[in-house]
């Protein structure tokens, strides 16, 4: 028992390296700031401070992790911004080539590397190969495009 208490920085330590291999399976930012609390107190028993005393850092440094240094490494490594849609749903928004004319009933457009078949939005003007087209909707598998430049429309179901 006396090595325990004389070498209390090892344990300290021991408990950060449990904290960040917990942090490691989350990524929530959480686990690492107590890890690092856990460190302040590997600091202050290697420096001789009383048992309550390293409690007591711990406590206080990994609550001043949480508060101020986790909401900035959430800003910083949360992409809030991008729309991360996968499949079709990506495809929305996007620039296509028409490979034959499009037409409120039928055409075809290079989408994404695919041919797609598609058609005019309600009130969309005749698009011709080599045009280029905006992507408002996707139903099915025929992408539903607006000539480029004309105003963004809302697709009828």
């Amino acid at each position: 028992m006396d090595w325990l208490t004389d070498n209390a920085w090892l344990g300290w330590l021991g408990v950060a390296l449990v904290l960040a291999a917990i942090e490691a399976a989350t990524v929530d930012f959480v686990f690492v700031m107590f890890a690092g609390g856990a460190l302040a107190a590997a600091v202050a028993a290697a420096l001789g401070a009383p048992f309550f005393f390293q409690v007591v850092v711990a406590v206080v440094f990994a609550m001043l992790l949480l508060l101020v240094v986790r909401p900035m490494l959430k800003r910083k490594f949360t992409d809030a911004v991008t729309d991360h849609h996968i499949g079709a749903a990506g495809l929305v928004g996007r620039e296509a080539w028409v490979l034959q004319a499009v037409t409120a009933t039928d055409g075809r457009v290079k989408l994404a590397g695919e041919t797609w078949s598609a058609r005019l939005a309600e009130g969309g003007s005749p698009a011709g190969p080599g045009d280029q087209v905006r992507v408002i909707a996707i139903h099915g598998a025929t992408a539903i495009v607006v000539p480029l430049g004309a105003p963004p429309t809302t697709p009828t179901t």
